[in-house]
């Protein structure tokens, strides 16, 4: 190459580089092009870190209203077993997928403005509106076809050979008509209201009719009832 081209795009970077550097008003090109750059960098990782903080037991339990839940959640196989695996609040209410933990976080607000207001602030209030708060979640559950519970069980990884025989007919029999998590195990981490049954059906009610593509609407209360082994009367 001839000297004068090596001369002329040496020339060319030169200006492109003192350009870069050059201020265009306080702030020269370059330094803005970094300065962001780090500022990125610095708001995703506390972006990050605040959506992790949000997402631990302690936080999630540390408002006055769920005290109950806690206390619930400390008597069941989520909290103590003897696997030494344990579920907290996130695990189960919290989604991994990111568009749906999003949407979740956004939707916690809630939580803080009921706190605030004091709608569940007593035994009294929790308990008339536990079987509100319960189906709400229900919902979520039966239209996500157990999306979070899954996150830890799935049927295709069950050994039903080591299962106890009730265990293992009845995930049997959950694969067979199709079933989620949430149709047989509602009250698997909290108490239960009276009637939670007949609202769970009309949870499942709800969905089929509304259409929604996770939701088979089969499930009835008598089917529920012959599955947990409990009695028509």
């Amino acid at each position: 190459m001839p000297d004068n081209k090596k001369h002329g795009r040496r020339n060319i970077l030169l200006r492109s580089w003192d350009k870069f550097w050059s201020p265009t008003g306080l702030f020269s090109t370059g330094f803005l092009l970094i300065a962001g750059f780090l500022g990125g960098i610095l708001f995703w990782g506390g972006f990050h870190w605040s959506l992790e903080m949000t997402n631990t037991e302690e936080f999630c339990t540390s408002c006055h209203s769920m005290e109950t839940n806690l206390g619930e959640y400390r008597q069941t196989v989520h909290y103590n077993n003897h696997s030494g695996v344990r579920a907290i609040c996130s695990d189960c209410h919290v989604p991994h997928e990111w568009q749906y933990k999003m949407k979740a976080k956004i939707m916690a607000v809630k939580d803080v403005y009921h706190e605030v207001l004091g709608t569940i602030n007593t035994s009294e209030k929790y308990e008339d509106r536990r079987l509100e708060m319960a189906a709400a979640v229900w919902k979520k559950m039966k239209a996500t076809d157990s999306r979070e519970c899954r996150n830890c069980h799935a049927f295709e990884y069950m050994d039903f050979t080591i299962q106890e025989t009730r265990a293992a007919q009845n995930h049997q029999r959950a694969v067979d008509e199709n079933m989620t998590c949430i149709d047989c195990h509602q009250g698997i981490a909290h108490d239960l209201a009276p009637g939670y049954l007949e609202e769970y059906q009309h949870v499942v009610e709800t969905l089929a009719q509304s259409r929604m593509p996770e939701t088979s609407g089969r499930v009835d209360v008598a089917s529920i009832r012959s599955y947990l082994g409990i009695s028509a009367d």
